[in-house]
C-alpha cells in the first residue's frame, strides 16, 4: 500500500464521521419536538457504516482486498436508519399538542447518548486528521532523502 492510499482511507473515514456528526446534531436539535401522533413524531437516526475492504473480501475473495483498487479499502456509509426504540409519551393534558388521552409524543432521542456519540465522532475525526498529518510528514521526509 502506498502512502497516497492513506489519504483516501482517512478521507473516507472523515467523511463518514462528518455524516455521524450531522445525524447526531439533527437528533439533538429535535430531542424536544412534540407531536400529537406517533406517525408525525421525530425518530432518532443513526448512520450505518461498513468497511469497504470487508465487502471486497466477501465479494471477490480474500486476496482481492489487498490490491491497489480504489474500492478495496476505506469506510462507506450504507445508509441512515431510524431508531426502533419506543417513543417517549408524557401525560400533559394542557399541552396544545396533546392527543385525546392527554399524552404528548416526544422523540426517542437520548441526549446523553447523542452527546457521547458526538464526542466519539469528533475524536475519530481528529484521529484521522492526525493520520493524514503523519502521512504528510512521512512523505516530506521521503522527499528530503534525495538531498
Amino acid at each position: 500500500m502506498s502512502l497516497n492510499r492513506i489519504f483516501d482511507i482517512a478521507g473516507s473515514a472523515m467523511s463518514a464521521q462528518s455524516i455521524r456528526l450531522n445525524t447526531t446534531a439533527s437528533n439533538i436539535a429535535n430531542a424536544d419536538t412534540a407531536s400529537s401522533s406517533t406517525e408525525d413524531v421525530y425518530r432518532a437516526r443513526k448512520p450505518v457504516f461498513a468497511s469497504i475492504q470487508q465487502s471486497v473480501m466477501t465479494n471477490n475473495g480474500f486476496n482481492a482486498a489487498f490490491t491497489d483498487n480504489p474500492e478495496s479499502q476505506g469506510v462507506e456509509v450504507k445508509g441512515i436508519v431510524e431508531s426502533e426504540a419506543p417513543l417517549n409519551m408524557r401525560f400533559q393534558p394542557d399541552h396544545p399538542m396533546a392527543n385525546d388521552d392527554g399524552y404528548v409524543m416526544y422523540p426517542n432521542v437520548n441526549v446523553v447518548e447523542e452527546m457521547t456519540d458526538m464526542l466519539s465522532a469528533s475524536r475519530s475525526f481528529q484521529t484521522n486528521v492526525d493520520v493524514m498529518d503523519a502521512a504528510k510528514t512521512m512523505m516530506q521526509r521521503i522527499l528530503t532523502l534525495g538531498q
